[in-house]
């Protein structure tokens, strides 16, 4: 048995605050991103990048819109220190991109990253210590004033050596292990900091305020940002930053709630690579901003190509079902699902609205490079006639009536619950021309010839192969698929009514293919179908004939 009483709750409230964030529907705008790939996330990996590819992941963090991208702990080691000296010395910076770097509130390693930045134009460096009661308690035992001392001291060694740099670097402070921290000791440390800084509307400083551990629901957290961001000193000359890890798969909800509650920005990773479970997942919750209407200011429309690159360079895995990136996220199996999406389409290619309100798909796949009928439908066991459908007619062209649909829906399940597989869409145009175009035996057609009459009937013979001896029927009827049908029902074993039929061409063009579609009731009452393909239509509707009779004799 689990003992859940050896734990308690390691957060603490804030005092009272104004609440009025939490009616918001949605963020009104994107926040700042800043992309902690090329350092928090790359410490996580089991094999951390090489320079190369770090300088590949960068480069496709600046084509997604990156404009603030951490590159590194210049001062933890030579090939973190080496990347940024790499970006400077092949001008990869571009000017409306600053890069961040990381460094504890230590002066040498202060010191050791201001050598790194020679050179660098825009940079924001970033500055922490711990403040949790558990690390004050039981790592530095320190007390409340000599922790506050240490990112005091941090904040002027940085203001100092930027004077000596004559640069302009932004600074940034993180109270680390916040969501361990008691919120109006972190805030007296975050103010101390800010009255070093005296940060100006032209050089903003930025407060961070890291959810090192979670250890609370998303709104305790976005309540302890609500009290943060309402009582900064400086506040308009402030950004209020978030940087959420997942221990409690709650990372994407504690960036949504905090820039609710006032956070104006959100550093994370792509697909939320991190240590323990991760960061924040940064195309989430910039897609998921994108489906309520709202301008994420990150380019995701080649999800794919981006997918690739990251599981190629990191070593990692993006899941299948990972929100808006992962392989299977917009594909449907269950049968009612696809009938669903199938109806959507048909009522968005009808009535072409200005909204997308598609069944089961939150955003159209193709806003992230993803395609509807290699996508969108997938077709195993649960299958039903409605997915099926859909692949048969936007693959091949293929328009079933609605009945036969169901049949051939039907078939498809039972060969797929058979294999055990799921059936890819050239698997399953092929049972379909096995099972019902053109069908053959017992009986094949091999040519037929009719007239028209005066009274508008027509006449004449058609002839066939039956059980492998050629034959030749009289054939009369209103048409000539009529008079065909007469002439098989009379001289063969097959009785049938309610005979319906459907057609239209396949391609367009002199030499195009028509397809044509017929079920017929046998005495049983079950309808067979079948379909056949010629480039004259008339044959084919007698192809189709054959196909359903034949397929009638073998109870399908």
């Amino acid at each position: 048995m689990m003992n859940y009483t050896k734990y308690r709750k390691g957060y603490y409230l804030p005092p009272t605050i104004d609440m009025s964030w939490a009616q918001k529907e949605y963020p009104e705008k994107a926040p700042v991103w800043c992309s902690v790939d090329l350092r928090d996330g790359n410490q996580s990996l089991v094999i951390p990048m090489s320079l190369d590819e770090k300088i590949e992941f960068y480069k496709m963090l600046i084509k997604i819109g990156f404009k603030e991208i951490e590159v590194g702990f210049p001062a933890a080691s030579d090939t973190e220190y080496a990347l940024l000296r790499r970006l400077v010395e092949d001008n990869l910076i571009p000017d409306d991109v600053t890069v961040q770097v990381l460094t504890q509130a230590r002066e040498h390693i202060i010191r050791k990253t201001f050598e790194a930045l020679k050179g660098v134009k825009n940079a924001i460096v970033h500055v922490y210590n711990s403040t949790s009661v558990a690390q004050r308690e039981q790592v530095f035992r320190m007390s409340k004033d000599e922790i506050k001392q240490i990112a005091v001291d941090g904040a002027k060694l940085l203001k100092e050596l930027t004077e000596e740099a004559g640069a302009d670097y932004r600074f940034e402070y993180s109270p680390e292990s916040f969501t361990g921290t008691e919120p109006e000791y972190a805030l007296e440390v975050c103010n101390a900091v800010l009255d070093v800084w005296q940060p100006k509307a032209d050089r903003k400083a930025i407060i961070n305020i890291p959810v090192t551990v979670e250890m609370s629901m998303p709104h305790i957290y976005a309540m302890q940002v609500a009290y943060i961001s309402q009582n900064l000193k400086y506040r308009d000359n402030v950004v209020l930053s978030l940087h959420p890890h997942n221990d409690r798969g709650c990372g994407v909800a504690d960036s949504e709630m905090g820039i609710l509650a006032g956070a104006d920005r959100i550093e994370g990773t792509l697909f939320g690579n991190g240590e323990r479970t991760g960061n924040a997942d940064i195309v989430t919750i910039a897609m998921n901003m994108f489906a309520l209407g709202v301008d994420p200011k990150l380019d995701f429309s080649d999800m794919p190509a981006l997918v690739e690159m990251y599981e190629r360079v990191t070593r990692m895995h993006v899941h299948d079902r990972q929100p808006y990136a992962g392989s299977l996220v917009f594909a449907a199996f269950s049968g009612s699902h696809q009938d669903a999406i199938a109806k959507g389409m048909h009522w968005r290619e009808e009535k072409d609205p200005e909204h997308w309100t598609v069944p089961y798909l939150p955003i159209d796949p193709q806003d992230v490079g993803r395609e509807y009928e290699s996508n969108v439908i997938r077709i195993n066991s649960q299958s039903g006639k409605g997915g099926v459908g859909f692949i048969m007619e936007h693959q091949y062209g293929i328009e079933m009536p609605k009945k036969m649909r169901e049949d051939f829906g039907y078939c498809v399940k039972g060969v797929s619950d058979h294999k055990h597989k799921e059936l890819l869409p050239d698997e399953i145009y092929q049972i379909f021309i096995d099972e019902y175009v053109n069908v053959e035996t017992p009986y094949k057609l091999i040519d037929f010839l009719l007239r028209k009459e005066p009274d508008g009937t027509r006449s004449g013979s058609v002839d066939l192969e039956a059980d492998g001896k050629h034959r030749t029927f009289v054939a009369r009827g209103n048409g000539r698929l009529d008079a065909v049908s007469n002439a098989l029902q009379e001289n063969l074993n097959v009785k049938y009514t309610n005979l319906t039929y459907s057609e239209h061409a396949l391609e367009i063009g002199q030499s195009s293919r028509a397809i044509a579609y017929i079920g017929i009731t046998g005495e049983d009452g079950k309808i067979s179908w079948g379909a056949g393909m010629d480039t004259d239509i008339i044959t084919a509707s007698i192809q189709a004939l054959f196909s359903a009779i034949n397929r009638m004799k073998a109870g399908k």
